[in-house]
């Protein structure tokens, strides 16, 4: 029985990754709009909370405040992204063109260890400026290629939100599993929100100092750079190092030595090792209490998955697994190998021992009867 068990489970699995990679330009608009719906419904609580003179604004003004605080977000960053991005396709063959010629004198690579390979070829497969240029403003084009999907989803979420709450009581049938129920929720909820809160902080500290550090030096686009590495700073360990060694490349590539570069080397450096390693995990705490090697896992899975996009979604998702698989016995070693120290901070005896989503017809008809009394 068990061995069927396993073998259901893991076909479930397979199809499920299956359905999200051939699924991609439906589901990832949905994601993403679901993504931005949360982002909007905290930011209108903040407003919300706002109190002048024991008034505070009415929650449909907040939501709509915050609504048009994302759009004109959206609308500067991509302004600024198209504004930028002609301009770094033009230079970038001229960068790619320098930075070789800066390589080529490196005195302790050697380069004739490489089956006679010229150094031009393995330059442009090892470090290729246009072609990771070209790859983030495709992902960018794509994304927004799909703006118009992503409203549409958005709007219905809207539309749909009032009445969660009564579906989450017509499945779980039962008010006990329904407050089980509404317990993982809020744990996912408040986990994201301090997740998003204290990264958002910590990113846009790092891309502030950073371009501060890059304009002061005098490297090309120190806006874009601080942008990007604001941005990048949401992917787990690999976005700090391409966020360090980007500029820096870039700074090789502009400049006639090789001071510059090492400046920005170790100024960006010390910068992400200052905000990435000491202020975020004293801010963050043991709160989340997964496993770095999971994340990196997780991190290369979503990237195989999504791309780009997965990336930046890939601690959010685990945040996601991890809480739920903790509240099921069934699932709790799994949670258990997620974790960074095998503590989990729900107890064994707080687990969801006999859960079910089945809705019986009463259950039903009480909570229609429950809205439309409302």
């Amino acid at each position: 029985m068990r061995i069927l068990q396993f073998t259901a489970s893991a076909v479930l699995v397979v199809l499920v990754f299956y359905l999200l990679v051939v699924g991609e330009s439906l589901l990832l608009p949905l994601v993403i709009a679901i993504a931005l719906w949360y982002l909007i419904n905290t930011l209108a609580q903040s407003f919300h909370r706002i109190e002048v003179a024991g008034y505070r604004l009415p929650v449909l003004l907040c939501r709509t405040a915050a609504v048009f605080t994302f759009l004109s977000l959206i609308w500067a960053l991509i302004n600024f992204l198209s504004a930028s991005a002609d301009e770094v396709l033009e230079v970038a063959p001229v960068y790619q063109e320098n930075l070789s010629k800066r390589l080529q004198n490196l005195p302790f690579i050697d380069f004739a260890a490489f089956e006679g390979r010229s150094l031009s070829a393995l330059l442009t497969e090892w470090i290729d400026i246009p072609s990771y240029a070209t790859s983030v403003a495709s992902s960018f084009a794509g994304i927004l290629a799909s703006g118009g999907l992503i409203l549409i989803y958005l709007g219905f979420l809207f539309l749909e939100q009032a009445h969660f709450s009564n579906k989450i009581s017509a499945l779980a049938a039962n008010p006990e599993k329904e407050t089980e129920v509404q317990q993982i929720i809020a744990q996912i909820r408040d986990d994201i929100q301090k997740y998003m809160s204290i990264k958002l902080f910590t990113s846009f500290l790092t891309g502030l100092a950073s371009y501060l550090y890059l304009l002061a030096v005098g490297v090309d686009f120190a806006g874009l750079w601080g942008l990007l590495i604001f941005l990048l700073n949401f992917i787990p360990t690999v976005g700090s190092i391409v966020a360090t060694l980007f500029p820096a490349l870039i700074a090789l590539a502009q400049s006639d030595a090789y001071g510059l570069f090492l400046l920005v080397l170790l100024g960006i450096g010390v910068l992400q090792i200052c905000i990435g390693n000491i202020l975020e995990p004293r801010l963050m705490g043991s709160s989340f209490n997964l496993s770095p090697v999971v994340i990196l896992l997780n991190l290369a899975l979503w990237n195989a998955i999504w791309g780009i996009p997965g990336m930046f979604l890939c601690v959010p998702f685990l945040i996601i697994v991890a809480i739920v698989l903790s509240h099921f016995p069934q699932t709790r070693s799994i949670a258990i190998m997620l974790s960074s120290d095998g503590n989990l901070r729900v107890p064994e005896d707080k687990t969801i021992t006999n859960f079910s989503l089945k809705p019986s017809v009463s259950a039903l008809l009480v909570d229609e009867g429950r809205t439309d009394g409302n």
